[in-house]
Order: C-alpha cells, then structure tokens, then sequence
C-alpha cells in the first residue's frame, strides 16, 4: 500500500475559495470557542484528586468518570457528522454548548457518583456536536490550507485543556467543587461567539466555500487502499490518545505517589504537559502542509517512544522534561491524521471528522478506564512501564499511501 499515492485534487469551486483566502477570524472565533470549551472539559478531569478525596472513589470509578464523558462524546460525534454532511445545521452549535452549561451547573453540585457521572456525560454530548461541525467550519475557511486551518482550531482546543489544571490549582482546589459552576460563563461566552460563527457558516455554505468543502472528487485510490489507509489512521489514533490519557488522567496521580507532590504542584506539572500539547498541536499542521502529512504522523508517534519508553525510570526533574518533549512530539500528529483522512475521503469533512475525534475521544475513555483498573489492580507506576511502548505502534505509519501532487486539474 505504501507505494500508492494519495493526491488531492481541486475543482474550479475550490480554486476560487482559495482566491477569496483564508478567513483568519472565523477561525479564531472557532478556535477561542474550542479553547473555552475544552476548558470546560479539562476542569472535570482537574477535578479528579478533589472528587476522588470528597467522594472516597477508586482509580477505577475516576477511570469510569472519564469514560461516560468521552463515550457520550464519541458515539454521537459520527453520527452527527454523517448527518450534518448531508444536512448542515450551522446553528447546532451553540445549542450543543448549551450541553456544555448544563454539565457544569450540575457538576458544580453533584452530591454523589451517579450525578457525577451524568454531569459528565452532559459535557460530553456538547462536545458531540462541537467538534465535527467546527472541524468543517475550519475546513470552509482554510482556502485549501486545510492542515493551518486545523492546527488554528485544534490549539485552541489544547490551550485549553492546558488551563483547566492550572485553573484547578488556583481556583478549584482551594475552593472546593462548587467553584466548578464558575466556569459555566465561559459556556454562555462560547455560546455567543457560536452564534456569530453559524451566522457565517450559514451565509458561506452555498457559496464557493461551501462548494469546495462539500464537493465529492476522485482521490485516485481504490477503495481497498483508502480502507487500508483509514485503517491505519484508526491504529495511530489509539496507540496516541490511550499513551496520551495516561498522563491526562494519571499523571497528577503518579506524581504524587512517586514523588510526595503536592495536589497543586501536580496540576501545574499537568498545565507543562497540556502546553506542550498545544504547542506541538500548532506544529503539526502548517508542517503537514508543506513537507506531507504522512512524514509528520510518521515522526509524530514513533518519535515519542524513546522519550515514553524513558519515562519511567527517571527522577522529577526529568519526568517534567519529558513530558514537555513528548507532548510537543506526539500532538502534531492529530491535525495531520484528520487532514489526511479528510483528503481519503473527499466529501465527508463531518463523517470523518466526527470519526476521528470520537475515536480519539472513545479510545481515551475506554484507556482511562482500563488504565485505572490497571492502577488498582498493580500501581499507578506499573501503568508508565505498560504504556511506554504504545508510541511504537507508529511503525504502521510506513503503510499509508505516499502523497503526491498536492492538487491535481
């Protein structure tokens, strides 16, 4: 398969959307409004040390906590998406932050683990809807510099689930839970920016925009070759997000338990982590755009596994170095994998995308909770000597079709 070639192609429609160039405030409206959602969403794992102390729970019911959050993310995330591609719904946007809000009311004042985990769902089904339809307003605005236009949305995203932690140890861990409902506002923010966003993605979707994100052309590959492709993708995709929820769900965890670290030294280490993520995020996708996709996902996940591999073995000092490397290696790799499939499948920017970030997000749950189950059953260390060899898995990255031309008449 890896001597295939996998072209991108354009038609006039397209041509004159890049003509018309990149719309940079629409995607920084999008990209604001997935830094406050996923804000939103990395207070709830920030969270877990204060709920875990609260409530008495087990690794394994805080493993379960993220898994009813990423699952009633990643099973709607396609469905939308397939449903979206056919019938686009601009104005879901805010309604699906409206999700968002509720979540985090209830969180604020859940009383027991089963509220917990419906709060926790809530915020998930928000997500749901948020991810596949912003993800194809970045492509409308792209103006074909689809792999920019991703890195702009998706570091929005990591900018924000880099503050959660740090928002944790200022102002959750002194406070208590029901310092939660304060970030509730940054829902009814984003619920105002979405609004002004599906204004303009309802105005573009019928124009040459809409028509070059929407337009089915052929990529030149059979479709055994994109099923190999996409299924390879599905392979990086969790050998990425289950190494990756290790650290964000058990990394405050390990510290503390190997090294005596306090609540709040732990979640500024986790802040490191998650801005190395958002770094490594912006990265990923303007390089794709000019060297290829493939060499980026290549470099991205294999390259972590010598620094994960080392992870374990090393003192404080170099465990906060580390993680910083890993996260800045091993994000680039996302905005790149969805591009990339996006270009397998021409057409279905939501199915895909839709695809991708519920994979991404039903891959963390379930490794959350294995994880967890994991940590109870042996250590929360035996967890980083276990994962450490995941990133290898990005070998399988020789097996996807070679790009060519970038565009083809």
């Amino acid at each position: 398969m890896n001597e295939a070639s996998l072209p991108a192609t354009t038609s006039p429609a397209s041509e004159k959307s890049q003509k018309s160039g990149v719309a940079y405030p629409v995607l920084t409206a999008i990209s604001v409004s997935h830094l406050l959602n996923d804000m939103m969403q990395s207070v709830l794992i920030a969270l877990y040390p204060v709920l875990k102390g609260s409530f008495d729970l087990s690794f394994t019911q805080i493993g379960f906590i993220t898994l009813a959050f990423q699952f009633s993310a990643s099973l709607l995330q396609p469905m939308i998406g397939h449903f979206t591609d056919k019938r686009p719904k601009p104005y879901s946007l805010p309604i699906g932050m409206g999700f968002t809000f509720f979540g985090l009311i209830l969180l604020s004042q859940a009383w027991n683990f089963t509220s917990i985990l419906i709060a926790a769902v809530l915020i998930g089904m928000g997500s749901s809807v948020f991810h596949p339809e912003s993800s194809r307003v970045a492509r409308l605005a792209s103006a074909g510099q689809h792999g920019l236009a991703q890195s702009i949305f998706q570091v929005g995203g990591n900018l924000g689930s880099s503050l959660g932690p740090l928002l944790a140890a200022l102002i959750i861990v002194p406070l208590g839970q029901g310092s939660v409902a304060w970030f509730s506002v940054a829902a009814l923010l984003a619920i105002a920016i979405l609004y002004r966003v599906s204004q303009w993605y309802a105005n573009n979707l019928t124009s040459s925009r809409g028509h070059a994100t929407l337009a089915k052309v052929d990529t030149g590959l059979t479709r055994r070759q994109i099923s190999g492709a996409l299924s390879v993708l599905l392979i990086l995709v969790f050998s990425k997000y289950f190494y990756l929820v290790s650290l964000t769900s058990y990394l405050t965890f390990y510290l503390m338990h190997r090294f005596g670290t306090s609540i709040q030294n732990a979640q500024y280490c986790l802040f490191i982590f998650l801005f190395a993520v958002a770094l490594g995020t912006m990265i990923g996708g303007p390089v794709g755009d000019r060297i290829g996709r493939k060499r980026v996902i290549w470099g991205s996940i294999l390259g972590a596994a010598p620094f994960a591999l080392l992870l374990p073995y090393v003192n404080f000092t170099w465990t906060i170095i580390l993680v910083f490397i890993i996260g800045i290696i091993i994000a680039s790799a996302f905005s790149a994998i969805l591009v990339y499939a996006q270009e397998l499948v021409p057409g279905k920017t939501g199915t895909i995308s839709g695809l991708f970030f519920g994979l991404a997000f039903g891959m963390a749950g379930i490794g959350a909770a294995a994880l967890g189950k994991l940590a109870d059953i042996t250590s929360i260390e035996f967890v980083y000597y276990v994962c450490a060899f995941l990133p290898l898995l990005g070998i399988t990255a020789f097996f996807l079709p070679n790009e060519g031309k970038r565009f083809r008449s």
